[in-house]
């Protein structure tokens, strides 16, 4: 069977509808896990004391909003290339998911800056490059709102994921592209010297794993609710052209 047949929003629907739930419930018990093992039964670190727990919250959210957008990007490449409409209503559907989770990672960074830094924000390139990217999500939100005719708004939608996506890698490398700025390295790493100790390393897994489930649940149940609005609204406009003129 081909991938592409799940293209259809009646078998997309018929295969995604009964997971969301089962998604919903486990992405619940994972993140309950992660986040109450990672704040009440790790310790405190060394040069950050408790503040160090803010990780379970921050790294999470920001690898979400980071991958929401490449998701996006991918969706939105299907949609131009292949013109396959459950593409660009998943793109449509993962944004406000997305927008959320940069919010977080924004707002929890700044909690944890706050003591570490001494200031609630700089203009580090990596936080500079998730406020652009949160802007992205909220211009791409807002033309799908503005343009009535939903094939011209995933054309321009898909245009601006494209040219937004150069900040969704900055943001994830751009301590790599300028070695600069107040934000310290990544805190999963394969080189032993500067990942996270194991203590803290384990339930940020759980934590994020969670993150994970909890976006393909909330993306998958946000695409069929688009896949029935569109469905709606398909019905209401054959309807009013199905209406006799009146004289």
């Amino acid at each position: 069977m081909s991938i592409w047949s799940y293209a259809n929003p009646r078998k997309f629907l018929d295969t995604t509808a009964p997971w969301v739930p089962w998604l919903m419930w486990l992405s619940a018990a994972v993140l309950a896990v992660g986040l109450v093992w990672g704040f009440f039964f790790t310790p405190e670190a060394e040069r950050f004391g408790s503040s160090v727990k803010i990780i379970y919250l921050h790294v999470p959210s920001a690898l979400m909003a980071i991958n929401a957008w490449l998701m996006m990007l991918v969706a939105s490449l299907i949609w131009l290339i292949r013109r396959h409409h459950v593409s660009a209503l998943a793109a449509r559907a993962a944004a406000p998911v997305g927008m959320v989770m940069t919010l977080i990672a924004l707002v929890t960074g700044a909690i944890w800056g706050q003591p570490m830094w001494g200031t609630w924000w700089a203009w580090d390139p990596r936080l500079t490059a998730f406020l652009i990217l949160f802007l992205f999500y909220l211009g791409y939100i807002a033309l799908w709102a503005a343009i009535p005719d939903p094939d011209s708004a995933a054309d321009l939608t898909s245009v601006l994921c494209l040219v937004g996506s150069v900040f969704a890698i900055l943001s994830r490398y751009a301590v790599n592209f300028w070695n600069q700025g107040l934000h310290q390295g990544a805190s999963l790493s394969l080189d032993s010297q500067e990942n996270v100790a194991d203590v803290f390393w384990l339930p940020l897994l759980v934590c994020m794993a969670g993150f994970v489930l909890l976006f393909f649940a909330l993306v998958l149940l946000r695409t069929g609710t688009e896949i029935r609005a569109r469905r709606i609204s398909a019905l209401r406009a054959r309807a009013r052209r199905a209406e006799p003129v009146r004289a």
